[in-house]
C-alpha cells in the first residue's frame, strides 16, 4: 500500500507538470511564432517480487511478477510545424514559409532564431525585430555576397548638394527655371500670372510662401529679352522678401530655343497660352483693287515685300489669276457669277495661300479688266509671339545641401521573397539596403526555448546553417505577414479535460490507499 500512495504522488506530480505544459500553450493560443509543446509520460522502476523461470521437462515457464511505482514526466517536445499566416498590412512584418528561422542578436552578443517576424528599423538604421535585438544577415546591396550573420544597418551613399531645378514644355519649347542656391529652399512652385492693374512702370509684382513664389507681370509693359524678364523677376522676389533674397537664391528662366523671346514682348504675351498664328495681309494694286477682294491669307503664307499680279482671259473665256508663285484659273462657267479662289502658292499649297473675290465675266469684259496689273504689298504669316509660361508647372525639385542620408530619407521600404530589403530614396531611386539570411538546424526539435518566441542552439540541435531564403531547402519569406501560434486550442482543451481526470484518479488512489491503512492499523482495536 505505501507503494500506491508514492505511485498516487508521482501521477499527480506527473499530471500537473502535463497541466503546465497545456496551460502555457493556451496562454500563447494567440503569439505570433509560437510552437507549442507537448508533454509525454513514462512508467519508472519496479520491484520484482518474482523471477521468471524458464520452462523445464517437468514443469512450464512462469512470468516475471513486478510492481511498478508509479510515472514520470518523460519528455516535453516541441512541435515545430508551420502554422497559419495572417495579412498585417504592416510591411516589416516577415514570416517564412517552410524551413527557416530569422536569426537575432542580444547586446551581449548571443544569438538566438526565432518565427516572430515583427521587424523595424530603429533612428540608427538597425534592422530590430519587437524586443529591440539586431536582426542578422548582410548590410548594403546583397547582390553577389554569400548569407551571414551581420548586422543589419542600412547605410545610404552620401548625397551631394544640388540646385533645385524644374523643366517643363510648352509650345514645343522648353523651359528651365534654374534656382542657384544648393539648397531645399529653393523647392517651390513658381506660378506666372499677369494684370493689367499694375501701375505704369512696375513691370513685375511677386507673393512668396513656403512653398511657392507667385510672379505677376504687368500685361501692358514691355520687356525686351530673357535677361530683362530675370532681372524684373528676381528684384521682385527680393521685394516681396523684405529686401532680401529668397533662401533658393537667384531664379533663372531659360528656353531651348533662344528666338522664342527675339525681340520684345509684352507681359501678356509671356503668360499668355495663345499659339494661333497672326495673319498675313495681302494689299491689291491700285485699279485691280476696285473689282478684288482680299478675304484671308493661309497661315502659311510667306509673301514678304511686292508681288507683280496680273490676269490672263483664255480664248475658251477661263481666267488665270497670277499673283508671283500664287496662282488660281477660273472656268467660263466659274465666272458667270462672281465668288471666291485659293492662289495657292506654286498652285498646290494651299496652307501657303491667299484667298480673292473675283467679279463675274461680263464685269471683267465690260471693265477691261485684265488690262490692268500692278504691285501687291505682302506681310506674311506669323506665329503668336505669346510663349504661354502662365500655363506651365514650374515645381522646382532636386535642390539638397547633401551630406549623410538616414532612414528618414527613404519611402517605401519593404522586403521581398529573398528577404532583400528595398527602399525609395528622392535623389537615389530604389536602393536594395541590406538581406534578412536564415538559419536551418539539422534537428530542430533539438532547440532550447528561451522566451521572448526565441529559440537556442543545443548539443542535439546541430549548429546553425546560414542560407539565402528560398535555397538550400528554406521557405520563402512573406513580407506584411507574421506565422501565428501552431496552439490546436481543441486539442489543448481535450488534454486538459483528460489530464484533469488522471490527476483526479491519482489523488484518489492516494485517499483509497490511506483508507486501507487506516483499516490495518484499527485491526489492533
Amino acid at each position: 500500500m505505501v507503494r500506491s500512495l508514492y505511485s498516487g504522488v508521482a501521477g499527480m506530480i506527473t499530471h500537473q507538470g502535463k497541466m503546465d505544459v497545456i496551460g502555457n500553450n493556451i496562454a500563447n493560443v494567440s503569439t505570433y511564432g509560437y510552437k507549442h509543446s507537448r508533454a509525454t509520460f513514462r512508467d519508472v522502476y519496479y520491484q520484482t517480487n518474482s523471477a521468471a523461470a524458464a520452462a523445464t521437462p517437468t514443469s512450464g515457464g512462469v512470468n516475471p511478477t513486478e510492481i511498478g511505482y508509479g510515472s514520470k514526466l518523460g519528455s516535453v517536445d516541441v512541435n515545430h510545424s508551420q502554422s497559419v499566416m495572417s495579412t498585417t498590412g504592416y510591411t516589416l512584418d516577415v514570416a517564412i514559409a517552410g524551413e527557416g528561422y530569422l536569426q537575432v542578436m542580444d547586446n551581449d552578443g548571443n544569438i538566438f532564431y526565432t518565427k516572430a517576424g515583427m521587424l523595424d528599423i530603429d533612428a540608427e538604421g538597425n534592422v530590430v525585430d519587437v524586443n529591440g535585438n539586431f536582426v542578422l544577415g548582410v548590410s548594403g546591396d546583397p547582390s553577389g555576397k554569400d548569407p551571414g550573420s551581420e548586422k543589419i544597418k542600412v547605410q545610404l551613399p552620401y548625397e551631394n548638394a544640388q540646385a533645385p531645378s524644374v523643366t517643363d514644355n510648352i509650345n514645343n519649347i522648353a523651359y528651365t527655371i534654374d534656382a542657384s542656391n544648393e539648397s531645399e529652399a529653393g523647392n517651390v512652385n513658381i506660378v506666372f500670372a499677369s494684370s493689367k492693374k499694375l501701375p505704369i512702370g512696375q513691370k513685375v509684382t511677386a507673393e512668396i510662401t513656403s512653398s511657392s513664389i507667385v510672379v505677376t507681370l504687368n500685361a501692358d509693359e514691355n520687356f525686351s529679352n530673357m535677361t530683362e524678364l530675370n532681372t524684373e523677376i528676381n528684384n521682385a522676389i527680393k521685394t516681396a522678401n523684405n529686401g532680401k533674397p529668397h533662401a533658393g537664391g537667384t531664379f533663372t528662366i531659360s528656353a531651348s530655343d533662344p528666338g522664342a523671346f527675339s525681340s520684345p514682348l509684352t507681359g501678356a504675351q509671356i503668360v499668355n497660352a495663345d499659339f494661333g498664328v497672326n495673319s498675313g495681309t495681302v494689299t491689291l494694286p491700285e485699279g485691280l483693287d476696285q473689282f478684288f477682294t482680299v478675304q484671308s491669307v493661309g497661315d502659311e503664307f510667306s509673301a514678304n515685300g511686292n508681288l507683280s499680279m496680273s490676269l490672263t482671259l483664255s480664248a475658251d473665256n477661263s481666267l488665270t489669276i497670277q499673283m508671283g508663285t500664287y496662282v488660281a484659273t477660273l472656268t467660263e462657267n466659274q465666272l458667270k457669277s462672281a465668288g471666291t479662289v485659293v492662289l495657292k502658292n506654286n498652285g498646290t499649297d494651299s496652307n501657303n495661300s491667299i484667298t480673292i473675290g473675283y467679279p463675274n465675266l461680263n464685269t471683267i469684259n465690260a471693265y477691261d479688266v485684265t488690262s490692268l496689273s500692278g504691285q501687291a504689298t505682302c506681310t506674311p504669316s506669323l506665329p503668336s509671339p505669346n510663349l504661354g509660361l502662365g500655363q506651365g508647372n514650374f515645381l522646382l525639385s532636386g535642390g539638397t545641401e547633401g551630406g549623410e542620408q538616414t532612414v528618414a530619407d527613404l519611402t517605401g521600404i519593404s522586403i521581398n521573397d529573398k528577404g532583400i530589403i528595398s527602399a525609395t530614396h528622392a535623389t537615389f531611386g530604389l536602393l536594395e539596403i541590406g538581406r534578412i539570411d536564415l538559419a536551418t538546424f539539422a534537428n530542430p526539435a533539438g532547440l532550447s526555448q528561451t522566451g521572448n518566441t526565441y529559440f537556442s542552439k543545443s548539443l542535439n540541435s546541430g549548429e546553425p546553417q546560414i542560407t539565402i531564403a528560398g535555397t538550400n531547402g528554406t521557405g520563402t519569406i512573406l513580407g506584411g505577414t507574421l506565422e501565428t501560434s501552431n496552439t490546436d486550442l481543441s486539442q489543448e482543451m481535450a488534454d486538459m479535460i483528460t489530464t484533469q481526470r488522471g490527476f483526479q484518479a491519482c489523488s484518489r488512489l492516494i485517499t483509497v490507499s490511506d483508507t486501507m491503512l487506516e483499516e490495518l492499523i484499527n485491526l489492533k482495536r
